[in-house]
């Protein structure tokens, strides 16, 4: 049965100032450093597990963690902190939820995380990023499978895809079994960048070998399962359907795959300066997992509640799964 997702802020709560996001300016950290940062990512941690825990209240088993829940922690460890333990406590208790619940929890860092950038010191604090989250991951006690994604894109072509694709592959040497266990690839949404047919190994209507791009072999080359998003294929097909790139990008996964669905805010606003790559604040649907069994991210501007109108609307017109339709 495929569960439903969303990423990070929960509106409802952040009503009561529950959040996981707290943090600071550089010169905050500077003047008040390690203490102030524990504060903060206490508070962080402590509202993550209040929020996980509403989820679970409303049948909601799939959950993106934001990437801002240590403030500035890419300048210290964990148990640098002066409260580490009661951070690790948090973070455990979180686990300990997920664990007794099956909660499936994940992170997506952001766009500067570009492990096939040609400039060294960009990858550098690429990989320091990736492995932060790679131990928060081990803190929390979350496998180290993508079962337990840490999602990136390529997200460049430097003006040589073939020569990108290679260093996103050999960077990955970089990386520690914690990050390296866990990665996923996304496709982008521009018709430049990566699209599903690129990030896969084999692919309908596939020009010849010979001709293929390292793009075309990442995934073949890696292991590393690719992460369908449904709005940003629509962007670079590449001739393929969107059943079609679904499952194919379904196949490189070894435990239920991961899709994104949104919506281009378009279908909700004419204005001339929204871009269609932009998320809608609700969906519609219906969102279709093509007989995969995927797990979905609904990233929509309205999180949790973007869910629960999807979830109801979809109950209240009596649709059966889309796995049971198989579409």
């Amino acid at each position: 049965m495929t569960r439903y997702g969303y990423a990070a802020m929960n509106t409802t709560l952040r009503e009561e100032n529950v959040r996981t996001n707290r943090g600071m300016r550089q010169a905050t950290f500077e003047e008040r450093g390690l203490s102030y940062a524990g504060e903060l990512a206490e508070q962080n941690c402590r509202d993550l597990r209040r929020i996980v825990e509403w989820n679970l209240d409303h049948d909601i088993h799939f959950y993106r963690i934001t990437s801002d829940l240590l403030p500035w922690y890419s300048r210290y460890a964990i148990d640098e902190l002066p409260n580490a333990a009661a951070v690790r406590e948090e973070l455990e208790a979180v686990g300990t939820l997920a664990a007794d619940h099956d909660v499936r929890l994940t992170f997506h860092p952001n766009h500067f995380v570009k492990l096939a950038s040609p400039d060294d010191s960009v990858v550098n604090n690429a990989v320091v990023d990736l492995e932060n989250h790679g131990s928060l991951m081990d803190a929390i006690g979350l496998s180290r499978t993508p079962y337990n994604a840490i999602n990136v894109h390529i997200g460049a072509h430097y003006g040589d895809k073939e020569a990108t694709g290679r260093r996103f592959c050999e960077n990955l040497d970089r990386l520690s079994a914690s990050v390296r266990t866990r990665l996923t690839v996304e496709n982008d949404d521009k018709p430049s960048l990566w699209s599903v047919s690129e990030l896969v190994d084999v692919v309908a209507g596939q020009s010849p070998a010979a001709h293929r791009t390292s793009s075309d072999d990442v995934a073949d080359e890696t292991g590393i399962p690719v992460t369908y998003d449904e709005l940003h294929h629509q962007f670079a097909p590449r001739g393929l359907t969107r059943r079609d790139a679904a499952r194919l990008a379904a196949d490189t996964w070894e435990t239920t795959p991961i899709f994104h669905y949104s919506e281009s805010r378009r279908l909700y606003e004419t204005g001339s300066t929204v871009r269609p790559q932009n998320h809608s604040d609700y969906v519609r649907g219906p969102i279709r997992t093509y007989g995969t069994g995927a797990d979905v991210m609904i990233e929509a501007k309205m999180k949790e509640r973007a869910l629960l109108r999807y979830r109801e609307r979809r109950a209240a017109a009596g649709e059966r799964s889309n796995d049971a339709r198989g579409t």
